[in-house]
């Protein structure tokens, strides 16, 4: 089958097949005699494997692991679970950033009056240094919405 074929039998776009190629993630394809590159039932399964492995948000690096883990029939489950496991840390260490990143826009959303007026804590705090995102303290929120109050 030809790239487009390979690309909705596993759902992975024609350009990131060639860029899995390019980089080594998957073997360069073989080639027709008119340069067209033609993919077999064992290169769609492995770039639904891919597909799925990226849609578990794993880097194209552990991607690349887990493919040599998945060839090779006398691994160790232990090396895939390694691979795993560090991966849920690194997803866990993700949602945290994120839950602090909504905590701050929801506590800047509380101290935003939300009217005509220009005053905007949303903005000022975006114009401040970038810091590590983290929600305000019921105290700053309060000194916030205070502050925003019209006179």
């Amino acid at each position: 089958m030809n790239i487009g074929q390979a690309a909705k039998a596993s759902g992975v776009s024609a350009k990131m097949i060639r860029y899995y190629e390019q980089s080594g993630l998957i073997p360069k394809a073989d080639r027709r005699e008119s340069g067209y590159r033609t993919y077999s039932a064992a290169d769609v399964h492995m770039l639904r494997f891919i597909r799925r492995a990226r849609d578990l948000g794993f880097a194209v690096a552990e991607i690349h692991d887990l493919l040599s883990l998945w060839r090779d029939k006398t691994r160790q489950s232990a090396d895939v679970k390694r691979i795993a496991k560090a991966h849920i840390g690194e997803l866990r260490r993700r949602i945290d950033s994120l839950e602090k990143m909504a905590g701050t826009l929801e506590a800047l959303m509380d101290c935003c009056a939300g009217d005509d007026r220009p005053d905007c804590p949303i903005l000022a705090d975006l114009e401040e240094p970038a810091q590590e995102p983290t929600a305000l303290d019921p105290v700053t929120r309060r000194k916030a919405r205070l502050h925003h109050l019209p006179s």
